[in-house]
This record gives C-alpha cells, structure tokens and sequence, in this order.
C-alpha cells in the first residue's frame, strides 16, 4: 500500500509538471455546453439574477480569436486563451503569458478582477496583443453566446471574440513531442528539434511516427487511462546530437512500456507505469 501511494503521487507530480509547461505554449479548446434554447440569436450568457458564472461559460476553455478595440480587430497568436470554472476563478494565456483573476458572473454582466500575471518576454506583436487583451479582459464586460461564440464587450464598445472548440481525440491526432520528463522534472525538446518527434494512433490499434530522426511503427493497446506499446520497429538513420537525444528520450517512453496517458484538450501527456519517464504532446494545427 505504502509503494502504491509512493508510486501514485510520482506519476501525478509528473503529469503536473509536464502540463505546467506545455500550459507555457499550448493552446487547448473543448465545447462549451449548449444553451438549450435550440435559437442561433445571440443570448445573454446567465439567466437574470444569478450570482454564479452560467453554465455555457463557465468549464469551457474558450480560444481567443480577436480583441477589436476602437474599431480596429487584432487577431489573436496561437495558443491564447481563457477559462472560468464553476468557483469564478479565471486563469488562460494572453498569447504568451499566463494570467489568472476572479471573475463573477451577474446575470450578463461579467466581472473581471486581474490577479497574478508571468512576465515572460515575447515577441513585439505578440506583446502588444497581450496589452490589448488584458486591458479589455477586466472591470464590467457584457458576455454573450451564440453557438459556440463568446462574445466579451466593454462599457466603451471595445470587445474580445472567443470560440470553445471539442477536445482533440487520441487516435487520429497528430502529435508533436513538446516536452520530457524525468521523475518529477519536466522540461522543453531540445533545441532546433521542435516538430521532430511526431505521434500517431490508429484507430486500429497501431501507431506510428518519428522519434526525432527515425520513423518507427508499433502497436499501442488502449485501456481506460492506460496504453501499451508494443516493442518499436524503426529505421536506422543516424543523425545529428540533438535529434538523438530526442530520440532515446520519446524511445525509451515508448518501446514496449505500460503508461498512464490523459488529455486536456489539445494537450497529450504520457507516463511511464514506474512514473520514471513521460512526455508531453501537442496537436497540430489543423488537428481535431
């Protein structure tokens, strides 16, 4: 019982970490809950008089699509988004910082208080966005749904569009290696090899994919939360230091391991049963 407790907490400490740094760089979607009105008009997210977010916004992950502020629209970087669970805790990514605030729904009015904020440095463009964002996405704001919509509008007519987009499934994705993980610790693919390590599954129980610099094939049998490879067949390339060492990194998750896998939404994190090894993957454009 002693081990079994040990072992639980190394792979939870291990997902976590592997998710906090995909949450860095990933951008993730998922559906939000239909409003039940069976109407395409636009509705006030909230019924009158609610003291708690509503449903059809609240437990979605809503992907920024655009902040028009004075009349002019800035499309959003990849990967900025913005969620509000149940309790009015608000937390996302402008584009490349992360951000959290408290945010309460009243009837249609939503209520943003800013809370803590990294302080990454990014690119110009990404950076001005980022200003756009935050300062809009605070104080007073009327919310409004339409399908899949989520529409954020300031007292002085500026505005954020949202879209809540479903999860992206195991098979059929195209997964890109973003992060390693050894015990408890986590960190970045090395560098020059992003996009190098690629996953796939079949819907037949089969995957396939690259694992830095060979393409290989294998089975992966699915069970609840678990998946298990078969051992690897692969090609036999040599190729550049950083490559390789990718390679032996995603291998040595891979071939002919028993791991526990989960998805939150475009977000795919691997670990091995001893919780020694993981990865994390994210979905391809176009993906899902």
């Amino acid at each position: 019982m002693q081990l079994t407790t040990r072992l639980s907490t190394r792979l939870r400490h291990l997902a976590v970490g592997l998710l906090a740094l995909i949450a860095l760089t990933a951008c993730g979607t998922e559906s939000a809950d239909g409003t039940g009105s069976g109407s395409s008009r636009s509705a006030p997210a909230g019924d009158s008089g609610s003291a708690q977010p509503a449903r059809s916004v609240t437990g979605v992950r809503w992907s920024v699509d655009a902040v028009t502020v004075d009349g002019r629209r800035t499309e959003a970087p990849t990967g900025a988004h913005v969620e509000i669970d149940a309790k009015g805790r608000a937390s996302g990514s402008y584009g490349c910082n992360r951000f959290t605030a408290r945010a309460r729904l009243d009837g249609h009015t939503l209520s943003v208080e800013p809370g803590t904020t990294t302080e990454t440095g990014c690119e110009p463009g990404v950076q001005r966005f980022e200003s756009l964002l935050a300062k809009a996405f605070s104080g007073k704001l009327t919310a409004t749904v339409e399908n899949k919509t989520l529409t954020l509008t300031t007292a002085e007519g500026d505005s954020i569009t949202l879209t809540a987009r479903r999860p992206v499934p195991l098979a059929g994705t195209d997964w890109r290696v973003t992060t390693l993980a050894t015990g408890s610790s986590a960190s970045s693919v090395p560098s020059g090899t992003q996009d190098e390590a690629r996953i796939t599954f079949g819907r037949d129980g089969t995957v396939h994919g690259t694992l830095g610099c060979n393409t290989f094939r294998s089975t992966a049998k699915v069970s609840g939360s678990t998946i298990t490879f078969g051992p690897l067949t692969a090609t036999r390339k040599m190729c550049p230091d950083p490559e390789m060492r990718l390679e032996r990194a995603v291998r040595a998750v891979l071939d002919g391991n028993r791991t526990t896998f989960g998805i939150d939404q475009r977000t795919l994190t691997l670990t091995t049963e001893d919780g020694a090894r993981g990865l994390g993957a994210s979905a391809a454009d176009g993906s899902g």
